[in-house]
């Protein structure tokens, strides 16, 4: 049987998923009476992912299409979850790149693109959501020819097809309709085709010996650890005896107790895996991703698989605040280590080591703010209660030069907002690049900036263009550092005492700035409950009451002149914190507050 493994590699949003959707149901993957023959978005099986309609984790699947197996891997568009494409694009041998469009190539194209072409993958472009009113194909099309000049390292990969789809409507075609409509006939058969005519057949050099490279690792509850990746050559049997090894040399002898391929979503145990197939395999305690597993007459590991590097560091400890152990389950510096511990196993962009100067908190690096946002939104649904310092940049020492990380941003815009984006940009000291205004008055605004200066401008620009904003990044690489931005956030209002917020005090406080809070919440002093009017930070009592007499009750004239707070997410929160305050997170809530809780201590904290 032949075997084609292919990535779908996309920008956020440009219809990855629903695509892979349609090619699982047109292939009757699942029986007419399944659930999935109703659902949207099949591969995308995590909680989070689901909320905000992104793939973090790259997973795989099977169709059968005539007498082909072609393995799919689903991959993130997002570059900060870049550790996952760059250890899955090994396991491929081509790669249906998907572009929308209306939109075209976007700065994650760009990168997932890069990657591909790294790999030598055979590119299939697959011009989706032509069904679109401001669909602009032909232009697209140019535009990916351009990127494809811009990053291919021989002409062969200039030879790409390019095929137009309506992913939601699960239709593909050779040719780009007239006029599309729904009713238009057309199925997904024309990118089985493409895929069996330009992709390479992984199933070869069957009667070498074994060898297969651990690209991903899982838990199953009854075999344990499964470590998952793509058989370089030759076939195993359950049963047979293997050897674990990596570039040292050989690190155990052990035998495959279990077996397993994937079906549609489902993995299956079968008796025997063979070259070209993306296989589990049980029987290995101890293994992490980048090792080897051979036949153990000839231990020869393939090359490791490379990550690029984090660029953006935040300290992760327990929480020590006045309501600590009160929402949280795992509280204790010792599990958060196991759990940060378990994470890097199978988590390749992000690097833990402890923190020298709390004793308690570990520091993580990781590729960008929603990178380690996920991490720990993650760990707060599992029951863990956190202490997050703010997010800051990791600069290297290059040819004696202190260098920071450069992001080229990519700013989709109504043309009435051109002007807060390029004032918010040039406080950053971002530089223009580009600047394009398409046929719906959108403007697509592209700076070149450093990412210490980039940090906490997504929420900025979100308030300041009422949500309409689309930004995306790129990373560009290390460059000497350049001067620091001025303060752009004001200063904070903090909570004077304890207790619970009360109407009266709140009114007062909102005065001063903009509130975080409602009545009734359990406050501290040091909290943050909202953001000042002014730069310096200002202290409030929220919890103070209104004083009653015999004339007034103590509602009158309060409750009406209240303003609904202004309630962060966790990424707002990160972009909102400074140097000198911390993020509460547990399970329950979001709570920002002083290292030093106490007024005293913050000004000996300011003399020192």
């Amino acid at each position: 049987m032949n075997i084609y493994n292919i990535a779908i590699i996309a920008h956020v949003d440009h219809g990855k998923t629903t695509l892979v959707d349609a090619l699982l149901k047109q292939t009757h993957t699942f029986r007419d009476n399944q659930k999935e023959m109703g659902q949207t978005l099949i591969m995308d099986s995590n909680d989070l992912e689901r909320e905000k309609g992104i793939t973090i984790l790259s997973k795989n699947t099977s169709v059968f299409y005539k007498d082909h197996k072609i393995n799919i891997i689903d991959t993130p568009g997002h570059a900060d979850f870049g550790g996952e494409v760059e250890r899955i694009i090994n396991m491929a041998s081509g790669a249906i790149l998907l572009v929308d469009a209306a939109e075209g190539p976007l700065p994650q194209t760009k990168f997932v693109l890069k990657k591909a072409l790294e790999a030598h993958l055979k590119i299939i472009l697959v011009i989706n959501k032509i069904d679109k009113k401001d669909e602009r194909s032909d232009e697209v099309i140019h535009e990916v020819e351009s990127l494809f000049l811009e990053l291919a390292h021989d002409e062969s990969a200039l030879h790409f097809t390019t095929l137009f789809a309506v992913g939601r409507d699960g239709k593909v075609f050779f040719e780009k309709p007239e006029k599309y409509s729904p009713e238009t006939p057309g199925d997904v058969t024309p990118l089985f085709e493409t895929v069996i005519k330009e992709v390479p057949n992984s199933a070869i050099d069957e009667d070498k010996p074994f060898q297969m490279l651990i690209s991903t690792l899982d838990h199953d509850l009854y075999v344990g650890r499964l470590c998952i990746g793509k058989v370089n050559q030759g076939k195993l049997k359950k049963g047979e005896k293997i050897t674990l090894v990596n570039e040292t040399g050989v690190l155990g002898n052990y035998t495959a107790s279990k077996l397993y391929t994937s079906e549609g979503i489902s993995r299956v145990e079968v008796e025997e895996i063979t070259s070209g197939d993306i296989v589990a395999l049980a029987g290995i305690a101890q293994l992490t991703i980048g090792q080897t597993v051979t036949d153990p007459a000839t231990p020869v590991a393939l090359p490791t698989i490379s990550i690029e590097e984090p660029t953006i560091k935040i300290t992760i400890g327990p929480n020590t605040s006045p309501l600590a152990g009160r929402e949280g389950e795992f509280t204790t510096s010792r599990q958060i280590k196991e759990r940060l511990s378990k994470e890097i196993q199978t988590n390749l962009g992000l690097q833990i080591e402890d923190d020298s100067s709390s004793g308690t908190g570990f520091m993580v690096r990781g590729r960008g703010e929603l990178h380690l946002a996920i991490l720990i939104e993650t760990m707060r649904r599992e029951g863990f209660e956190l202490e997050v310092s703010r997010p800051q940049v990791i600069y290297k020492t290059i040819d004696g030069m202190v260098c920071e990380p450069y992001e080229e941003v990519t700013i989709d815009v109504h043309k009435d907002f051109m002007g807060v984006v390029s004032e918010e940009f040039g406080k950053r000291q971002g530089t223009m690049l580009d600047v394009t205004t398409d046929r719906n008055d959108t403007v697509r605004m592209i700076y070149k900036i450093s990412s210490q200066n980039l940090i906490g401008i997504r929420s900025s620009l979100l308030t300041k263009t009422r949500g309409t904003m689309i930004m995306s990044s790129y990373f560009l690489g290390y460059e000497p550092k350049g001067s620091p931005m001025e303060q752009v956030r004001s200063g904070a209002l903090v909570a004077t005492q304890a207790g619970s917020s009360m109407t009266y005090g709140l009114v007062n406080a909102q005065e001063r700035g903009m509130l975080f809070i409602g009545p009734g919440i359990t406050v501290y002093e040091g909290m943050v409950v909202g953001q000042a009017s002014r730069e310096e930070d200002i202290e409030v009592h929220v919890c103070r009451e209104k004083k009653l007499t015999n004339n007034r009750s103590s509602g009158e004239g309060v409750s009406e002149s209240l303003e609904p707070a202004t309630i962060l997410s966790l990424e707002q929160s990160l972009d909102f914190i400074a140097d000198d305050e911390l993020l509460e997170v547990t399970p329950k809530s979001l709570r920002i507050r002083k290292r030093y809780l106490t007024q005293s201590a913050r000004r000996i904290a300011g003399r020192s």
